[in-house]
């Protein structure tokens, strides 16, 4: 099966780092960067190209625009023109450093745009990298609810009418936040990230049955909601099963196995009586212990086996 592959225009890159869109490039809408890479073409600047990926945005600093400065006219066209004929998507100057008659000259040549801003390198470069990590992630639609519980995001999972809306508007009553509602879109953004937000058109809604669609930023307030969390927890929820054996000491962790990442995960049989709202809050506090070295479970346990040494 074909991955699917996302992109970022250079118009969108534009907006967010406030770039200078120096010969006004119309293409800057419908150029697409495709990697997290970027590059320093101090190399190509010299010469060597092997290896050298064309997808990757270049980034010309103090170093490279010292060392272009050094050229003579006909040598500083040479190195760039064969920089720009490789089809780059794009070059980006930093520092606010000096674009040479020659860079200018071979950019409208080979229609690649040049960008300019007045930032450090070193941090653009980071800043830029971080933004494409998030925009390029692998990512799946989820259908769920996720929500902010002391600081842990929880993603709500189950059947349709099982409660997942219902339990999320609890939760948001007792001061948490909404993320998501239905539609729960997750982004891996690192090895050990998953990061979920909800799609732009329904954000901030939320559907409960019998009343229909709520602006839970309306009804609540800015502090209800959240535009986008961390996954940390995944919640099942069931319908309580008489003849189905559920976790009743927590000494076996499972885990949910999302875009491959493994994040912790619990099954919560649903009837009546049960507060799925509290269970939920004391299910995020317990997982957060967890990661900070403490659980209950192994912990009850282990006074049980002293004691039954104690008794031999």
């Amino acid at each position: 099966m074909k991955k699917p592959s996302f992109f970022v225009t250079l118009e969108q890159i534009i907006d967010e780092f406030d770039l200078e869109n120096v010969l006004n490039n119309e293409s800057v809408e419908e150029i697409k960067v495709i990697t997290t890479d970027v590059n320093r073409p101090g190399l190509q600047i010299a010469g060597f190209f092997d290896y050298f990926d064309t997808n990757r945005i270049q980034i010309i600093g103090k170093v490279e625009t010292t060392y272009l400065r050094n050229m003579t006219s006909e040598r500083r066209y040479e190195s760039v023109d064969k920089l720009f004929s490789r089809k780059i998507p794009v070059v980006i100057v930093t520092r606010g450093s000096e674009i040479f008659p020659e860079m200018y000259d071979v950019a409208k040549k080979y229609a690649v745009p040049i960008l300019k801003t007045k930032q450090g390198t070193s941090r653009f470069m980071s800043r830029l990298i971080a933004y494409l990590y998030t925009e390029l992630a692998p990512r799946v639609t989820q259908h769920g609810v996720l929500v902010e519980v002391y600081g842990e995001g929880v993603l709500i999972l189950g059947e349709s009418g099982v409660g997942k809306s219902e339990t999320a508007i609890e939760l948001v009553k007792r001061g948490h936040r909404l993320v998501a509602d239905d539609a729960v879109e997750i982004k891996r953004v690192s090895d050990k990230i998953l990061l979920g937000s909800a799609p732009e058109i329904i954000r901030h809604f939320i559907e409960i049955r019998g009343i229909g669609i709520i602006d839970v930023k309306k009804i609540f307030g800015m502090g209800a909601v959240k535009d986008s969390e961390k996954i940390d927890l995944v919640i099942q929820l069931e319908l309580w099963k008489q003849n189905k054996q559920y976790d009743r000491l927590g000494l076996v962790d499972q885990h949910t196995d999302i875009l491959g990442i493994k994040v912790p995960s619990l099954t919560i049989p649903v009837k009546p009586g049960r507060n799925l709202a509290v269970i939920t809050e004391i299910a995020s506090m317990n997982n957060r212990q967890k990661k900070m070295g403490y659980n209950a479970a192994e912990a009850l346990n282990q006074k049980l086996m002293e004691e039954i040494e104690k008794n031999v």
